[in-house]
């Protein structure tokens, strides 16, 4: 069926945000809505045939590898109670430092986060975790939910990621480099978040009041950090540092650090079956869900290509004699609207196939970009007035707590976001120094 390109855009897109907005299933949605555009823009046999031999030609690829590694990761250092003794190393080096809860939550929750790869995870995790202990030491609100919903931001672009693994395989970039160039960003990132707690606490000191810290001896202290934290960074190098070093693929390497936590976690002699089988199940289902989502999108990015929607687009975008900055700010706001009401595995699945193209025909460095993509995945989730780490949050905090209590408390961290995508913008090798030593 012949169609204007603009019309066949709106069919498909629309149908989906239809779909999603009924309450229908992520895969699901895809999976009516390719079988709609089949039957519209394809509609014989031959259509069909193409559609189920290529619908499998992503999840086979080499590339996705590392994500069901990811989540096993992220799986078994949560069961296994590593993420707790984490937690519990970084408590004695902040000492008696000020607001140490805040810098804790920003500390231990990233490096949790990076390698579960869930953002809605780590934040009703941390949530339960931190703010009950927060409010029971006498921070304000704002101080014990702010930096739980800011360590997305930093989950979402340290390495490993499984996201940005998604993300790369999804958009036919180079996993290892994408995974590498958030290396430095994060950094700057975490050094904004600290420097943005540093300045709350000392503009409202009574926002976290200092208390009364039984710090263990020197030596105990030492202990902890070696014991809790040192092994948890091997397992980080493993995978980022054997990437880098030309070592290992990113699958590789992914397998690599499933390893490290597996060998911690005997080591620490808490490698039950029972720790085990959760895992696995965990890395099952979640891997499944991806999995058919992925297979489930292939066909949605053919469907566009098919109907001309997406070479329209294209066509379209670059006619106007406009800076690529102004089309990469539409981009932006496109991005942080659909992360109001999906989660960043749908917008992906959506944007990517029209995005990337378009991103490439501008001239941005398309690692670059995804990294500028994954930050605005994050920023999404916690915008309001629909960001859905917003609503996580509200639902294990305290219950008199407000959506308004909740936003203010993450805007500032936004902020910090919104600051880094600007340093990117200028300083483009920020990111693509360490990618290009590769």
């Amino acid at each position: 069926m012949e169609m204007e390109w603009y019309w066949a855009l709106l069919t498909l897109i629309g149908m989906v945000m239809f779909l999603m907005a009924m309450g229908v299933p992520v895969a699901l949605t895809f999976i009516t809505t390719n079988i709609v555009g089949v039957l519209i823009f394809m509609g014989d046999m031959a259509g069909w045939t193409q559609i189920v031999d290529n619908s499998t030609s992503l999840i086979t690829r080499f590339t996705l590898g590392p994500v069901p590694m990811f989540i096993m990761m992220g799986a078994l250092f949560f069961h296994t109670g590593l993420a707790i003794r984490v937690f519990d190393g970084l408590d004695v080096l902040f000492g008696r430092l000020p607001g140490r809860l805040c810098y804790l939550t920003v500390a231990g929750g990233s490096m949790f986060s990076t390698l579960t790869g869930s953002s809605m995870a780590n934040t009703a995790m941390l949530g339960a975790l931190m703010v009950p202990e927060m409010q029971r030491r006498g921070y304000s609100r704002r101080m014990s939910m702010g930096p739980i919903l800011g360590t997305g931001g930093l989950a979402m672009i340290i390495p490993p990621s499984a996201l940005g693994v998604l993300l790369a395989s999804v958009a036919n970039i180079d996993v290892g480099r994408l995974l590498v160039a958030g290396f430095l960003p994060g950094f700057v990132l975490a050094a904004l978040y600290a420097a943005l707690i540093f300045l709350q606490i000392r503009l409202k000191p009574d926002s976290a009041p200092a208390y009364a810290v039984e710090m263990p001896p020197i030596g105990a202290r030492i202990r902890l950090v070696c014991t809790n934290i040192l092994p948890m960074s091997l397992v980080v190098f493993m995978v980022i540092g054997f990437i880098m070093l030309g070592w290992s693929t990113p699958t590789e390497a992914a397998a690599f650090g499933v390893l490290g936590v597996i060998i911690l976690a005997a080591a620490f002699r808490a490698l039950t079956f029972t720790a085990l089988r959760s895992a696995v199940e965990a890395t099952v289902k979640v891997g499944a869900m991806v999995f058919f989502i992925i297979m489930s999108s292939t066909v949605f990015s053919q469907l566009l290509a098919f109907s001309g929607a997406s070479a329209g687009l294209l066509e379209w975008a670059t006619e106007f004699e406009i800076s690529k900055y102004w089309i990469l700010l539409v981009m932006f706001v496109i991005l942080v609207a659909l992360g109001m009401f999906m989660d960043p595995t749908s917008m992906m699945l959506i944007t990517v196939p029209i995005f990337f193209p378009l991103a490439q025909q501008l001239g941005f460095d398309l690692v670059w970009f995804g990294l500028f993509v994954l930050m605005t995945f994050e920023m999404a989730g916690t915008t309001p007035p629909f960001g859905l780490l917003l609503y996580v949050m509200l639902g294990v905090a305290p219950k008199d707590t407000t959506l308004f209590q909740v936003a203010s408390a993450a805007f500032p961290f936004l902020v910090c976001d919104a600051i880094l995508i600007v340093i990117l913008i200028f300083f483009p090798g920020l990111a693509l120094w360490l990618p290009s030593l590769m």
